[in-house]
C-alpha cells in the first residue's frame, strides 16, 4: 500500500489541470462525452419533507417511523433498451433520439447506474388486498430515483395536473428493498412491456395514468414458474422507468393503522401522527395548491381535499369503464392519491362485453371484475377516510363519500353520450338507452371497443331511405361472436361436482359454506349453467336470427333518439360533422388488447423489439387509422405462435389455428386462452 500514497497525492495535484483542459475544450466546441440523462436536474423534495429511513441494512425489514428507505439499485448485465416513449421522455426535457443513441442511457434508466443528483429510496406503504388489511407492503420491486425539474419551457399541456413543477421517476425491477418480501425485487420481459405499453395506451385515450419513459431488458436472468406448475425457467430482467407527479397512494396513508381487527396487523408507524399530518401537508401543498390557499381551517382544508380525492377517483373509474378497462387488482396499496391509474399487472381491455369479466385469472370471487370496480373504488375511499382520522373527522368523510356515486353517475353518462354522438340534448331516457346498449352487447357477444366505433356509421334518420337498419344491423352483427365462443364463454369456471357440492352445503351448513365460497360466486355459475344449457338447444342460424332482431330492435331505438337530436337544429350538417368528430374521438379504433400485447412479448422474448415499437406507434394515436405504421398483428414471425407463455404468469391457449389479424380486429380464436395473473 506504500507506493499509492505518492501516486493519489499526484493524482489530486494533476486534477485541477485536467478539469482546466476539459472546460476549455467544451468551450472551444470541442465535442465531449455526456450523457443527455446527466443534465436532469433533480430537486428531490419528498426525501427532505417526509422521513427517511437511512439504514442501510440488507435484507427485509419492517421500517418504523419512516416513509421511504434508502436503497441501492443493483445492477443488470448488458442491459439494452427494448423501447422508449418520446412523449413520455418530453415530460423531463428529454427525447427518444438522444436517449436511444446515449451508451449510458440503458444503464441509467435500469438502476445499474446511480444519475448525478439521484437519491435512490423505496416508499413505505401498507393496503387492504382483497379486501383485507396486509400490514406493510412497499416498494418490493420499485426503486425511487428522484425529483426531476420540469423544463423552463415546458408547455402548459404537459405541465396539466403537476402544479410541483416536478416529475418523479421511479426504476421497477431494479432489485430487492426493504419491501421485497420473499420477493426478489426483479421484473422480466412479459410485465415490463405490458407495463410499458399500457401506461401509454391509458395515457393515448385521455384518462389520467402514471407513464413509462423506456423499457431495459438484459443479460441477467431469474427464474420464473410461468404456469405455476413446478416447470419453472429463467428469464431476462427488465426494467421499466415510471414517471409521474407523485406516486403517493392512498396506502400510503395506511402505514399508521392500529392493530386491524379481522387480521391482526398493523401500520408499521403506527403511533406515529405526527408523520400522517406531515403527509398530508405535503401532499396538499404541493399537488393540491388551490386547496391549501383557499382554506385557512385545518379540517376544512382536509375536507376539501378527501372531495377532491372522491371526484377525481370518481372521474377515472367512469373513464375506466366507459373504455372496457378492467384494472384487475384494486387494492388500496393501488390507488394514487392524485387519481391516477397505478400500477400496471394484470389489467385487460374486454373484447366480448361482459359486466362479469375478471382480467385477473386469480380474482377467483370477482371482487375485481369490471363491474365491480366503481363500488370498489368506493370502499378504497372509505379506507383512506379512516387512514387519516383524526385529520380528517369521520363524520365529515362520510358525509363527503356519500357524493361519490353521484358524481361517478354523472361522469359516466356525459362520457357515454358522447360514445353515441348524443350532444345537443340531454333526455331522462339515455340512461335506458345505454343500458340496452351493454345488455344487447352481453346477449349477442358483441366486441365492446369495435361496437362503439361502427356506432358512429349508423346515419341519422332522413327522408326517402330504405334498408339503413338492416345495414347497421348487418355492421353491428360483424362484431357478435359465434354460436362456439358463446358456449365457451358461457362455461362455468367449476366443476359440476364441486357447484353440487356446494349448493348442498349452503343449505346443509351455512357456516362452513361462507367459509369455503359465497351466494354470489355460486349465482354466477348458475347463471352461465343455465346460459350453456340455452345455447346448447340452439344452433348457428337460430342464434345470429336472434341476434338480429336485437341488434334491430335497439338501432329503432337509437336512430329514433338520434333524430331529436336535430329537431330545432338551422344547420343540420354540422350537427352531424360534429356528433361524428366527437364519436371518433371518444371511440377508439385500437385498444391494448391482450393479443397485441403477447405478439409483442413473444416476438421481444425472441430479440426482436420491433412489434413492441410499432404497437407503441400505434396505440399513440388510438382514435385514428395509421396505414404508414398498422400492420397485421405478427402471427407466424415470432408472434402469436409462441403464446403457450402468458404475458404475466399463467397458462394460455395452445390452439393450432393461428391467422393474422390487424390491430383494431376482434381478437383472434386464441386468444381466449391468454390468462393473466
Amino acid at each position: 500500500m506504500a507506493f499509492l500514497g505518492p501516486r493519489l497525492v499526484q493524482l489530486n495535484i494533476l486534477r485541477p489541470v485536467v478539469v482546466t483542459r476539459l472546460v476549455a475544450m467544451d468551450s472551444m466546441g470541442v465535442s465531449m462525452s455526456r450523457s443527455p440523462l446527466d443534465r436532469l436536474e433533480f430537486d428531490n423534495v419528498v426525501l427532505r419533507r417526509l422521513p427517511l429511513d437511512s439504514s442501510e441494512e440488507p435484507g427485509v425489514r419492517m421500517v418504523k417511523g419512516a416513509c421511504f428507505s434508502t436503497v441501492k439499485p443493483q445492477p443488470v448485465t448488458n442491459p439494452t433498451f427494448v423501447a422508449v416513449s418520446n412523449k413520455a421522455l418530453s415530460l423531463l426535457g428529454l427525447n427518444e433520439a438522444e436517449v436511444m443513441s446515449d451508451p449510458l442511457g440503458p444503464e441509467y434508466l435500469s438502476g445499474s447506474k446511480v444519475m448525478p443528483g439521484s437519491e435512490p429510496a423505496a416508499h413505505c406503504y401498507c393496503g387492504h388486498q382483497f379486501g383485507q388489511f396486509a400490514g406493510q407492503l412497499g416498494d418490493g420491486a420499485a426503486c425511487y430515483l428522484g425529483e426531476v425539474k420540469a423544463p423552463s419551457d415546458q408547455s402548459a399541456e404537459l405541465r396539466h395536473g403537476n402544479p410541483s413543477g416536478r416529475w418523479e421517476i421511479q426504476v421497477k425491477g431494479a432489485g430487492r428493498t426493504p419491501y421485497s418480501r420473499q420477493a426478489d425485487g426483479r421484473k422480466v420481459l412479459r410485465s415490463s412491456i405490458r407495463e410499458f405499453l399500457c401506461s401509454e395506451a391509458i395515457f393515448a385515450l385521455g384518462i389520467p395514468t402514471t407513464r413509462a419513459g423506456s423499457v431495459v431488458t438484459s443479460d441477467t436472468k431469474v427464474i420464473r414458474d410461468i404456469h405455476y406448475d413446478g416447470n419453472a425457467r429463467h428469464e431476462r430482467c427488465s426494467v421499466v422507468l415510471r414517471i409521474a407527479p407523485t406516486f403517493l397512494r392512498f396506502g400510503s396513508f395506511e402505514i399508521f393503522k392500529q392493530a386491524d381487527e379481522n387480521t391482526g396487523r398493523q401500520g408499521p408507524s403506527y403511533g406515529h401522527d405526527e408523520i400522517r399530518g406531515q403527509m398530508l401537508d405535503y401532499v396538499i401543498e404541493t399537488f393540491y395548491p388551490e386547496i391549501q390557499q383557499n382554506h385557512s381551517d385545518r379540517v376544512e382544508r382536509n375536507v376539501a381535499f378527501f372531495r377532491e380525492v372522491i371526484l377525481r377517483t370518481a372521474r377515472l373509474v367512469s373513464q375506466w369503464q366507459c373504455i372496457g378497462f378492467c384494472h384487475g387488482v384494486l387494492n388500496t396499496d393501488n390507488m394514487s392519491i392524485l387519481g391516477l391509474t397505478l400500477d400496471y399487472g394484470p389489467y385487460g381491455f374486454m373484447d366480448r362485453f361482459d359486466p362479469d369479466f375478471i382480467c385477473n385469472a386469480s380474482d377467483n370471487s370477482g371482487r375485481y371484475s369490471y363491474q365491480a370496480q366503481p363500488a370498489i373504488c368506493r370502499w378504497n375511499l372509505g379506507k383512506l377516510a379512516e387512514a387519516l382520522a383524526p385529520e380528517l373527522p369521520p363524520d365529515r368523510a362520510m358525509a363527503v363519500l356519500e357524493e361519490y356515486m353521484d358524481l361517478y353517475n354523472g361522469f359516466y353518462l356525459g362520457t357515454m353520450r358522447k360514445k353515441l354522438g348524443l350532444l345537443k340534448k340531454e333526455e331522462p331516457e339515455d340512461e335506458m338507452l345505454i343500458t340496452t346498449l351493454l345488455q344487447t352487447m352481453h346477449n349477442t357477444g358483441a366486441d365492446f371497443t369495435n361496437t362503439f366505433r361502427c356506432l358512429g356509421q349508423i346515419p341519422c334518420p332522413s327522408e326517402g331511405e330504405e334498408g339503413v337498419v338492416k345495414e347497421a344491423t348487418d355492421l353491428l352483427l360483424e362484431q357478435c361472436t359465434s354460436l362456439e365462443e358463446l358456449r365457451l364463454a358461457n362455461k362455468p369456471s367449476m366443476d359440476p361436482r364441486e357447484l353440487a357440492m356446494l349448493l348442498s352445503m349452503a343449505q346443509s351448513n351455512p357456516a362452513l359454506f361462507q367459509m369455503i365460497s359465497d351466494r354470489k360466486t355460486i349465482g354466477r355459475q348458475l347463471e352461465k349453467l343455465s346460459k350453456l344449457q340455452e345455447l346448447n338447444e340452439t344452433n348457428q342460424e337460430e342464434l345470429r336470427a336472434k341476434q338480429a332482431e336485437e341488434w334491430t330492435d335497439w338501432i329503432t331505438s337509437y336512430r329514433k333518439r338520434l333524430s331529436r337530436e336535430l329537431e330545432g337544429q338551422t344547420n343540420v350538417q354540422e350537427v352531424l360533422d360534429d356528433r361524428l368528430r366527437v364519436m371518433n374521438s371518444t371511440n377508439p379504433r385500437v385498444v391494448l388488447r391482450n393479443y397485441i400485447a403477447q405478439n409483442a412479448i413473444a416476438a421481444a422474448e425472441k430479440g426482436d423489439f420491433s412489434e413492441v415499437q410499432r404497437v407503441l406507434k400505434v396505440l399513440e394515436y388510438p382514435f385514428l387509422a395509421q396505414p404508414s405504421v398498422e400492420q397485421p398483428a405478427r402471427v407466424g414471425q415470432g408472434g402469436a405462435e409462441q403464446a403457450e407463455q402468458d404475458p404475466e404468469g399463467a397458462a394460455s391457449s395452445t390452439a393450432t389455428s393461428r391467422r393474422a389479424v390487424p390491430y383494431d380486429s376482434r381478437p383472434p380464436a386464441w386468444a381466449t386462452g391468454i390468462c393473466v395473473t
